[in-house]
C-alpha cells in the first residue's frame, strides 16, 4: 500500500511524516484542493470546447479549409499528449508542485499568443505549445489523486472530479457562443488567458506538495524510460491504457466533428450547438456520478467499464446507420439523441479505466498518468482529421471513426485485460500472470 506524507488544513496540503494512504488524514484533502484538482482537469475541455463554436468563423477569417482549421484541435491535443510524457516523469522526480507551476505559466503565455495569430499555420503552432504546457495540469492532477487515494476510493474520487471538471464542457461552448456575439474568435483566447492566470494563482496559493522527497524517484531520462517500459510490459495496464485511449478517441471524434455536423449540415446556430453540447456534457457528468455514488463498491469496476463500452458501441452503430441513410433522411433530433447516449456512456468508461490502470501503479503514478494521458490524446489526435476526410457536408466519417474506436476499445478490454480472469486488478493489485 502506498504512503502519503500529507495532511490537510482548511484546504491546504502540508508535509508530515509518511503514513499509509488509507489513513483518514490522507483522504480528507479538503474541498478547496478538490476544486483545484477539478480545475486542472477542466483546463483541457476549456481549451478545446470554448473554441469549438468559433471553428467555422476561424475557417473564413484565416482563409483556410476546414481540414486545416481542425488541425488546430489536433495540434493542441498532440501537444497535451507529448507534454505528459515529459511532465509525468518530472513530477515523479521533483514533486508535483514545481512542474505544475512552470507548465501553467507557459500555458498562459501560449494562449495569449493564440489570440494574435495572423495565419492558420501560426495558430496551429501556438496551439501545439498551448497543449504541451497544458499537459502539466492533466497529468499532475491524476498523479495527485493517486498520491492520496487507492482502490475503490480512487474510483469514487475520479467520479467526483468528473462532476467538477464536467462543468467545463457544459459551460465552455456556451461561453464561446456568447463571446462570439460581442467579438470575434480571438476574444475566446483572451478569455482563456484570463482563466489560465486565475488558475495559476489558485494553484500557487492553495495546492501544496503531495509527493514527499522520500517517495520521489532518482535518475534521469533513462530511468524514466525504464519505468515506462516496465509499465507497458504489464499486459493488464496496457489493456486499460489502450481501452481508455480508444474510448477517448470516439469522444474526440464527436468534439472535432460536431461543430460542422450540427451547424453546417443541420443548420443550427452557434448558440444551439452550444446548448446541445452542454446537454451532452450533462449526460456524461450525470452518468459519472451514478458510477461513483451508486455503482462503485456494489458492481466491479470492470463490469461497469464493460457496460459503458457496450453502450458506446451500440450508440456509434446507430449513428452510422442514421448518417448513412439506412433509415432514410433523419433530422437533427435523432442524431443529437445518439450523440447524447454515446457521450453519457463515457461517464462509465473514463473514470473506471483511469482508476483500474492506476491501481496497478502506486510506485510510479506520474509516469503511469503520463502514459494514460498520452495514449488518449495521441489516438484522439489521429481521429480528429479523419472525421473531416469526406468534407464538411457529411457526418458518416464521424460515425465510422466512432464505431471503429468502440470496437477496438472493447477488443482491447476483453483481449488484454481479461476481466473475468483478473479479479485482483480491481482490488488494486496486479493480477497473477499479468
Amino acid at each position: 500500500m502506498p504512503e502519503s506524507g500529507q495532511k490537510t488544513t482548511q484546504g491546504h496540503i502540508t508535509e508530515r511524516a509518511p503514513e499509509p494512504i488509507a489513513g483518514p488524514a490522507a483522504r480528507r484533502t479538503g474541498l478547496l484542493v478538490t476544486l483545484v484538482l477539478g480545475g486542472l482537469t477542466a483546463l483541457p475541455p476549456l481549451s478545446m470546447d470554448m473554441y469549438l463554436p468559433a471553428l467555422p468563423e476561424v475557417t473564413g477569417a484565416l482563409a483556410a479549409p476546414a481540414a486545416t482549421i481542425q488541425l488546430t484541435l489536433t495540434a493542441c491535443l498532440a501537444g497535451m499528449a507529448l507534454g505528459q510524457l515529459v511532465v509525468g516523469p518530472m513530477s515523479d522526480k521533483w514533486g508535483r508542485r514545481r512542474p505544475l507551476l512552470i507548465g501553467m505559466v507557459v500555458y498562459v503565455l501560449a494562449t495569449a499568443a493564440c489570440a494574435f495569430a495572423p495565419t492558420a499555420e501560426t495558430l496551429i503552432g501556438f496551439r501545439l505549445l498551448q497543449g504541451l504546457a497544458g499537459a502539466a495540469g492533466i497529468v499532475i492532477a491524476r498523479a495527485v489523486v493517486r498520491d492520496l487515494y487507492d482502490g475503490v476510493e480512487m474510483a469514487r474520487f475520479f467520479s467526483t472530479l468528473m462532476l467538477i471538471s464536467g462543468v467545463a464542457p457544459i459551460i465552455a461552448p456556451l461561453i464561446g457562443g456568447q463571446i462570439l456575439r460581442i467579438t470575434d474568435w480571438r476574444g475566446v483566447f483572451h478569455v482563456l488567458t484570463v482563466i489560465g492566470v486565475l488558475l495559476t494563482l489558485v494553484v500557487w496559493r492553495f495546492l501544496g506538495e503531495t509527493l514527499p522527497p522520500e517517495r520521489r524517484h532518482e535518475g534521469g531520462v533513462g530511468q524514466a524510460l525504464r519505468t515506462m517500459r516496465g509499465l507497458l510490459a504489464d499486459r493488464v495496464f496496457a489493456g486499460y491504457m489502450l481501452t481508455g485511449g480508444l474510448a477517448f478517441a470516439a469522444l474526440f471524434a464527436y468534439i472535432s466533428a460536431s461543430p460542422f455536423v450540427v451547424q453546417e449540415i443541420y443548420g443550427a446556430s452557434p448558440q444551439t450547438f452550444s446548448l446541445l453540447f452542454g446537454l451532452n456534457s450533462i449526460g456524461l457528468v450525470a452518468v459519472g456520478q451514478i458510477n461513483g455514488k451508486l455503482l462503485v463498491g456494489r458492481v466491479s469496476l470492470d463490469k461497469a467499464l464493460g457496460w459503458g463500452l457496450g453502450i458506446i458501441l451500440v450508440a456509434a452503430l446507430a449513428l452510422l446507420l442514421m448518417t448513412s441513410g439506412a433509415f432514410g433522411k433523419v433530422g437533427l433530433v435523432p442524431i443529437a439523441a445518439g450523440l447524447f447516449v454515446l457521450m453519457s456512456a463515457m461517464g462509465l468508461a473514463m473514470p473506471n479505466t483511469n482508476a483500474l490502470a492506476l491501481m496497478r501503479t502506486p510506485h510510479a503514478a506520474g509516469s503511469a498518468s503520463a502514459l494514460l494521458g498520452t495514449t488518449s490524446f495521441l489516438v484522439g489526435a489521429v481521429a480528429s482529421p479523419l472525421v473531416g476526410i469526406a468534407g464538411e457536408h457529411t457526418a458518416v466519417p464521424m460515425a465510422v471513426v466512432q464505431l471503429t474506436c468502440a470496437i477496438l476499445a472493447l477488443a482491447c478490454f476483453l483481449g488484454l485485460c481479461r476481466p473475468w480472469r483478473a479479479p485482483a486488478a480491481t482490488a488494486g493489485t496486479p493480477a497473477a500472470g499479468a
